[in-house]
C-alpha cells in the first residue's frame, strides 16, 4: 500500500510560517529606523531684496512662498548628542517656469549643517534647512 502525503497542509503551514516571520522581522526593523518629524523649519533668502524669511512647513504638505512651491517629504534629526545633524528631503517648484522638461528646481536631500553639499540653485532665492521637530 502506498502512503499519500498531505502536501496541501504542508504548503499552508509553510505559507503561515513565512508570513508570520516576515511580519515579526518587519516589526523589529521598523522600530530601529528613525521616525520622520512632523514639522520642518526653513529659512528663505530673497537675493534681490536681501530679506530673510523663516517658515514652518508640515511634512507632506505644500507651501507657497512668492513664486516657489516647497514641499518637505521627510525630515530627520540624528540620534547623536555631540553633533546633531538635521536632514530633509525637499522638493521645490518654480511657478514662473513654463518649461515642462524640468518639473522641480530642487528635488533632493539637504543638510542643515552644510547646505553646500546639495545646493539649492535659484537666481532669486536661497533655501536652507534649519531644524525638524514634532
Amino acid at each position: 500500500m502506498l502512503l499519500k502525503k498531505n502536501t496541501k497542509a504542508g504548503k499552508i503551514n509553510f505559507f503561515l510560517v513565512t508570513v508570520l516571520s516576515t511580519l515579526i522581522i518587519n516589526n523589529i526593523f521598523a522600530e530601529s529606523f528613525p521616525k520622520s518629524k512632523k514639522t520642518a523649519e526653513l529659512s528663505i533668502l530673497d537675493k534681490v531684496s536681501s530679506k530673510n524669511t523663516n517658515i514652518k512647513i508640515q511634512v507632506g504638505e505644500e507651501f507657497s512662498f512668492q513664486n516657489l512651491n516647497i514641499k518637505v517629504l521627510k525630515c530627520y534629526n540624528s540620534e547623536f548628542d555631540d553633533d546633531p545633524e538635521v536632514t530633509a528631503f525637499i522638493q521645490v517648484k518654480d511657478t514662473t517656469m513654463s518649461n515642462n522638461d524640468k518639473v522641480f528646481v530642487f528635488n533632493d536631500w539637504t543638510f542643515a549643517s552644510s547646505p553646500s553639499i546639495r545646493p539649492f540653485d535659484h537666481p532669486v532665492y536661497d533655501v536652507w534647512l534649519k531644524k525638524c521637530y514634532n
